[in-house]
């Protein structure tokens, strides 16, 4: 099944790349691999404002990261004009708006781990990290940046 196809079975849309908030671009090609900038969640076309362990719970945060990985994808698709092109998701990054309580910050992150993994198959298996940090641009609850290897 292609990714596409995939996508499609989850009833999921690609949104075009959005503009950079400030001054990066949105994503980097350097030979294979694909530097997507950090990507915040979020809800409505507005940034999905909130902290995990004050005004969020490990479910919202999770459904957070799963819209951020499509939000991704569709920088990707955007980066390398088909995502079948996509050899391996090699690398992510999440940054948990989070309490200094709060310490399920990995639980989070799978939103999107797991989402790669239903649409890429064992390519969309990666190394990551996920950080809880006391604030994101926009006061957003989530950001992600992801390597991919392409061909």
């Amino acid at each position: 099944m292609t990714v596409y196809a995939k996508l499609s079975q989850l009833g999921i849309s690609l949104p075009p790349v959005a503009t950079p908030a400030a001054a990066y671009v949105p994503f980097v090609r350097t030979g294979n691999l694909v530097f997507v900038s950090g990507h915040i969640a979020k809800q409505g076309g507005k940034p999905w404002v909130g902290q995990l362990g004050q005004t969020m719970d490990t479910a919202q945060g999770k459904a957070a990261a799963r819209a951020i990985a499509i939000d991704l994808m569709g920088t990707l698709h955007a980066a390398v004009g088909d995502l079948n092109k996509v050899i391996r998701i090699v690398k992510l990054m999440s940054l948990v708006n989070s309490t200094s309580t709060f310490t399920e910050q990995h639980l989070v992150t799978n939103g999107a781990s797991e989402l790669f993994s239903e649409v890429f198959g064992a390519a969309g298996s990666h190394a990551r990290s996920a950080f809880g940090v006391a604030q994101i641009p926009m006061g957003a609850c989530v950001e992600i940046e992801l390597i991919a290897e392409i061909q």
